[in-house]
């Protein structure tokens, strides 16, 4: 059975001419721009490649400057930042397929393949089908292996890969991460969309969003091996779609999915009359806030969305206040309803039931002093007096009962 030796001859040039002279004869992209000529076509599709202005002109037969001044037009009339930008727009309209490209095809080594004889080995049907085995778990095991980044929105923004934090850029940069992550496994988002979720009615004066997800992918990336890094690869952490971009699926693990999948658990215990488990899943649920979510964001959506998870982040305290009384576990729960309170001093129910865990605990004066606390800050800041749920409690307390 002949036996291959292989001899590593790596090449000297750094790019594959002949891949990137086809570039001269390519047709241009259906997927391209329309309103660009068939030689800022070719410029885009070699500046994805990661070309220089000097290989690119020695590639397409023009002067340095005739190329430089091609790629100007290109950023001018796509909305392009620079030339990070083009990059992205190339690997996203689909002139460049990543691992693909010349400088790709120079960096793998040409081998010389000498055939030398030896006389065949029989292998034992043990050992064959031993080996049978071990290739099969080993293409499963390549088959199912993703990079999995971990991103946590339930507190100041931040992103792991391999249990390493990642560095993810300056804050606006760090929105558009967040967006994606909120919408992650529910829909794609347009570049109108994160502008609008991002920037709202201030507008960056530059297409800037292509920038932002190119550093994004190179950064949801950082410390991993293969070949994509910044473009929309099969690896790439963030995808592009037709109707915009998104988070692979399967790749990245939020924190607010995964409190709402304990959310639809702690109801499911709650239907069942499981208080134990109801308990658990409130704590396993708390536990996922590490702080103010999305803290020091900027945008329309990051405030809309840090209400809405302050709010439930209350309503799952309040959930598990509640079984813990009915188990009469008041003690417990004062120290937590009193520091909710403080945070939330015009919540009502927060203060109904820091005045009911009181006086279940032997405190009638302290749980009074609450419902005088929370009457007059009702009046001052909003002039309202309590409401019935409050009143309710108050009269309950003031009866004994």
């Amino acid at each position: 059975m002949p036996t291959t030796v292989t001899t590593d001859r790596p090449t000297t040039d750094p790019v594959d001419r002949s891949a990137v002279t086809t570039l001269t004869t390519a047709p241009d992209s259906l997927t391209a721009p329309d309103t660009l000529t068939h030689h800022e076509r070719q410029v885009l599709s070699a500046v994805g490649c990661g070309l220089r202005d000097d290989e690119i002109a020695a590639a397409l037969a023009l002067p340095e400057e005739a190329v430089a001044g091609h790629l100007a037009r290109v950023l001018v009339k796509l909305g392009l930042r620079d030339r990070a930008a083009a990059v992205v727009h190339a690997f996203d309209c689909g002139l460049v397929v990543p691992g693909h490209g010349p400088r790709a095809r120079a960096a793998r080594p040409a081998t010389q393949a000498v055939s030398v004889q030896k006389p065949p080995v029989q292998k034992s049907p043990v050992r064959k089908a031993s080996a049978q085995k071990a290739s099969v778990q080993a293409t499963s095991v390549r088959a199912v292996a993703r990079p999995q980044v971990r991103i946590s929105l339930l507190g100041p923004l931040q992103a792991w890969r391999g249990g390493r934090c990642l560095e993810l850029g300056h804050l606006r940069q760090q929105a558009v991460l967040a967006a994606l992550a909120l919408g992650a496994g529910r829909r794609c988002l347009s570049q109108r969309e994160l502008l609008d979720d991002v920037w709202g009615l201030e507008p960056p004066a530059t297409n800037v969003v292509p920038v932002y997800i190119y550093r994004l992918r190179k950064a949801l990336h950082d410390g991993c091996d293969g070949d994509d890094r910044g473009g929309g690869g099969p690896d790439a952490v963030i995808e592009r779609g037709p109707r915009g971009y998104q988070l692979a699926p399967g790749a990245v693990e939020v924190d607010v999915a995964r409190m709402e999948e304990l959310v639809a658990g702690i109801g499911r215990a709650d239907r069942a009359g499981d208080p134990l488990q109801a308990l658990h899943l409130c704590s396993q649920a708390l536990e996922l806030f590490r702080g103010e979510p999305l803290a020091g964001l900027p945008g329309p959506l990051a405030e809309l969305e840090r209400l809405r998870l302050v709010e439930r982040r209350v309503a799952i305290v309040r959930r598990k206040v509640e079984w813990q009384l009915r188990l009469g576990q008041d003690a417990e729960v004062i120290d937590e309803l009193f520091a909710l309170s403080a945070a939330h001093p015009l919540n009502e129910p927060l203060a109904a039931m820091l005045m009911r865990a009181l006086y279940r605990d032997g405190r009638q004066a302290d749980a009074l002093t609450v419902f005088e606390r929370a009457r007059r800050r009702l009046a001052d800041d909003l002039g309202v007096p309590p409401s019935r749920l409050l009143r309710r409690a108050h009269q309950m307390i003031l009866r004994g009962e």
